[in-house]
This record gives structure tokens, sequence and C-alpha cells, in this order.
């Protein structure tokens, strides 16, 4: 059946599919709710698990270059001092001088316009002055009480003409909410009041740890999982005995004071990340070690990490291997795009990074990002701790030792050109390259950073689906689905006796149910007709149902296995029926 477009009120209907059957609540709704944060119910915290263990598997346990970290929430706040965030970690803040009072980004006031109801009514008044100056004497009065024009109604017969005119419904905005007199103002979205110039404002949640609150004692709920990465990186290196490349993985909370949370659990300020720091070889000790460094082409061979790898082909082998793990567990490759960030966009240490972008119903964001670091963190903790980064590399060592003093000279040479070239000093050059040529060296960092609670609603915007079926007497109904991977379906199985008042088919129903449930998390239902149980499991993203009938107790001991996205019934064995579980879900 040929999946149909989701409607533009897809997220709406998810949300509530997700609260009725037990993905995801509201925290504290009990209470009025709490904004920007979220509880993931009996159905929701399985599906997060999933997602999670899948990334797990993928990324750590079934390689050999990647380590696992867990590291505290809390850490020693000169750790975000030597990462910049205690100063440069702010997004820019603005408030309603208006009615509401409201703060919010300033980067996201028009994003909020668009969505909002405001915008749809301005919108069906363009050009009608007449339309324009009712609405502002009567019903923009509760809908946009901050308006100037709706507080200063004698003003709209100055800019009457102009009412006229107008054919886009921002300018229309900006104008109904300017000020007599003023210009360059920022409206208020919620209420139409002018918005105060944007101040930066820091995202950490502060905490005290210990007894006394006092300013020596403030630390932070981290904001990012990467930084202890960083700062664990040479007990990790020694205890694991690895040695660059090599990667440690994790996966936790992270906690940011988002002035305006929005689009459901898109932006939250409590959420989990997934994030490997990919420590990688400089590029001039590959050239040393190798004799070149492989360059990156559209023929070169990613499958397989090669030692002449520089940093191009190390992010564009973790671009793909990210790409891989999404596909893998259901997003199709089409409803993601590749965005790589134009050289004025990077952050000052990036030498590359690429959003990987999906199309979410409120429009393409950033799913995860793929950094080229440098060594740029590594060598903060380096200067703020006192603590050494670097890495001895006996080989690198050994082929200095072969190299000839005009070689020398010469790689020397090459190596601040090119240093200059990317707006480096030559003495910090020449400083690198004398520990270099001792065999130690900062690592560089390749960091793949996926949201667990984004890919969470990518998977459900793209699992979500809607059919209209129409049955054999020409009847239709509507079908709510999940087409979730049975990797990260929070229920792999559900298990129903076709009838529960005849005690051998239903205990044998019982058995099959409990040697199922030791492998996979199995649903057991009872009640209702079998038809609409296969509905209840449709709706929340089961991918096999298995129906012990008549024939299972009587004739030929075969279930019935029915496939969630196809609907197609097949009888089996029950001694196959694990095997060919297995195959379907593990893969």
């Amino acid at each position: 059946m040929e999946k149909k477009e989701a409607p533009k009120s897809a997220l709406d209907a998810l949300v509530s599919l997700c609260k009725r059957r037990g993905f995801i609540f509201q925290s504290s709704e009990i209470y009025g709710g709490f904004a920007g944060f979220w509880d993931y119910g009996p159905l929701g915290c399985e599906m997060k698990r999933n997602i999670k263990e899948s990334w797990w598997r993928f990324t750590v346990r079934d390689r050999e270059d990647v380590e696992g970290l867990d590291a505290s929430i809390i850490m020693h706040p000169a750790i975000w001092k030597a990462s910049g965030h205690l100063d440069t970690f702010s997004d820019p803040m603005s408030m309603c001088k208006g009615n509401c009072r409201k703060l919010m980004r300033a980067d996201q006031i028009w994003d909020v316009f668009e969505e909002s109801t405001l915008r749809e009514t301005l919108a069906g008044m363009l050009g009608e002055a007449g339309k324009i100056a009712t609405w502002c004497k009567g019903k923009g009065k509760s809908a946009a009480p901050g308006l100037y024009t709706v507080q200063h109604p004698e003003y709209l017969e100055k800019i009457f003409e102009q009412l006229k005119t107008i054919t886009d419904v921002k300018e229309l905005f900006i104008l109904l909410a300017t000020p007599e007199g003023e210009t360059n103002v920022l409206p208020c979205p919620n209420c139409g009041g002018v918005m105060t110039e944007p101040r930066p404002f820091n995202l950490m949640f502060k905490t005290i740890v210990g007894p006394v609150e006092d300013p020596s004692n403030v630390a932070y709920l981290r904001p990012e999982t990467a930084q202890a990465i960083f700062a664990e990186f040479a007990n990790v290196m020694v205890a694991s005995r690895q040695m660059p490349p090599f990667g440690i993985g994790q996966i936790g909370k992270s906690f940011r004071n988002e002035v305006t949370p929005r689009n459901y659990i898109f932006r939250s300020r409590e959420f989990e990340q997934m994030e490997v720091e990919f420590f990688i070889k400089p590029d001039e000790a590959v050239e040393l070690l190798c004799g070149h460094v492989a360059p990156l082409t559209d023929e070169t061979d990613l499958s397989e990490p090669q030692a002449d790898w520089g940093w191009e082909c190390w992010h564009k082998y973790w671009v793909e291997q990210r790409k891989q793990w999404l596909v893998k567990n259901g997003l199709p490759e089409d409803s993601f795009v590749e965005y790589w960030q134009k050289p004025d966009e990077l952050a000052h240490y990036a030498r590359a990074c690429v959003d990987i972008e999906y199309r979410f119903p409120f429009g393409v964001q950033e799913l995860e990002g793929i950094a080229a670091r440098s060594d740029f963190d590594l060598s903060r903790h380096q200067e703020h701790s006192g603590k050494s980064m670097e890495v001895f590399d006996e080989p690198l060592k050994l082929a200095v030792k072969k190299l000839s003093d005009e070689e020398k000279a010469a790689f020397r040479a090459k190596t601040v050109a090119e240093w200059e070239a990317r707006g480096k000093t030559a003495e910090a050059a020449n400083a690198f390259l004398d520990r270099l040529f001792e065999g130690r060296y900062i690592p560089h960092v390749i960091e793949p950073s996926a949201g667990v609670d984004r890919m969470a609603l990518a998977m459900l915007c793209n699992a979500y689906e809607e059919q209209k079926l129409v049955d054999e007497k020409g009847k239709e109904d509507i079908r709510t689905v999940l087409h979730l991977a049975p990797a990260i379906a929070p229920v792999k199985v559900g298990v129903f006796p076709l009838v529960k008042n005849k005690p051998e088919l239903y205990a044998l129903a019982r058995d099959i149910f409990k040697k199922l449930q030791r492998r996979y998390n199995c649903f057991w239902d009872e009640s209702g007709a079998i038809g609409r149980r296969y509905r209840r499991q449709d709706e929340i993203g089961t991918p096999f149902c298995v129906t012990v009938d008549f024939d299972t107790l009587e004739k030929d001991g075969t279930v019935t296995l029915r496939d969630r996205d196809t609907m197609q019934q097949e009888r089996i064995s029950v001694d196959d029926l694990i095997r060919r579980l297995d195959d379907l879900i593990l893969g």
C-alpha cells in the first residue's frame, strides 16, 4: 500500500496519539504543565531505550575503535570556562515591552509569528485597509492588545493609504506595531507589542554544590555531553590501550535553559544526546607516517578506514556512517538532507560541519550534526588545566628520524605556509612542528552528535500514517498506523488467543507469550474482536502479531503471524516462530 504524504496537521494528530497511547506526556501536567520538559510514558521510554541501544550497538559495541563513557552531569565549573560556555554559550533574548511581557529568542520571533493565529488573521486582510482598521478597533483588542494601532487607532488614518498597498504579511505586522516616529522595531508575535533590543542570555542551568549558597559553590548542569569526553580523554586512552584514530562514545542527559522551547520535543530544556568524539592524527602526522594524505574525491572508498586518511576523509566517513544508521532505523534517505555549513557559518575552530536535516511537519530542521572540530577542545583543556592532552606516537617519532635535515626543513616550510594560509601564525606552526618531530601531538576531533529526543520525533513523524481502507462491501475505514522499524518499535510482538473461554487454547497462547517475552517486549491482548486488537497494535507501531486459534490446538500446530505494514498473514509452526521473528526483528 502506497504511503500518503503526511497532512499539514500531522504533528497535532501525532501529539494526540502520543499522549493517548502512552508515548509522551507533558511534564507536571496536573499542575498546568512545565514548558520545555516532557515525560516519556510506557511506550515512549521503550522506544527511546531502543533508539539508544541501536545507536550504542552500531557506534560503540560493534566497533573496535570506539570506547564508551558515562560521565557525571555536574562537573567542575572550570571545564565550562575552558570550553568557552561560560562566556559565549548564549542566545539573543528579547522581552516584550507591551502587554504580555514575554521573553523569547530574538532569532526565533519570526518563526513563532509564522505559526501564530495572528499571522493567519493578518494574512486574510492584506490590501483591505478598511477591514484592518475595523479589526484593530474591534477584535484586535483581544487578539493583539499590545499592537500600536490597537492602542492608538487614530494612527490608522495616517497609514491608511499604505495599508492598501502592502502585500507581505510580515511588513504589515511591522507597520501596525511600529509606534509613530520610530523605525526598525521588532514586534511581539504574542500580543503585538514592541520587543526590546536583543541581549545575550546564557543557556546553562546554575546549581549549588554543598550546603552553603555561595558564589564559590556555583556549578552547572552540563549543556552538552562532549566536554566530559574531552576531560576524560587521557584516562580512557590509557585504560583502553587505544591510540588515535579512536573514539569515545557517550549517551546522556543535557540541559539548556531555552528561552523559547517549542515544536513539541524538538527543542526542550532537558534532553538526551548521543555523541562520539573521534580522535584522529593531524594531517601532518599522517603525511609523515604514510608519505601522503589521501585526498577526498567522489571515488574515495569510505567503507573501511585507511591509515592514510586525513581529516576530510574521516569527516565524510562519519557523515556516511550516520546516514547508514538513520536508514537502517527506518528513516528513508529522501526524508533527510545534508547541509554543509558555509565558511561564514562555521564555528571559528571548525574546519567543516554537516547538519543532517529532517523534513519535520514544522519545517526542515537539524536532526544531528557531524563536525570537524580540529584540536580546539583538547588544546583549551590542556591550557586551562595544565595537564597534557598530547599523545606520544612512537611510529611517528621513528618516521621523523628517517628524514634528512633537508627533508625536515622542506616539510617545515610547507607546513608553515599552509598554516599561514589558514590564518594561523608561523610561530604557532613551528611550535606544533617541534612537538610533532618528537612524536607528540594533540589529536584532532570528528564529532557526530545526535539528539535522542529529536531522533524519536523524526521517527514518529516519518512512521505516522492514516490509511483509508475499503472493505469488500465498499465501507470506508481509517487505519492509524506507526510504521516504526522493528528494532525501534516499543512493542515487537502482540500475542492474542482467538478466544479466552477455551482453557487449552488460552494456556497454549500464554505459553507462547511467555517464551517470546524472554526475547522481546511483547503485548498480551485477549479482549475484543481480533480486528480491533490488530488496530490497537498498529496504532502503537507493533510490527508483528501472533494469533493462537483453533487450528493451532486441534490441527497443524501453526499460529497466524501478521505483518503490520502489509497486513498479510501467514501460518507458521510454533517451533519456527522464534527463528522467524529473530530474522525479522534483529535482521
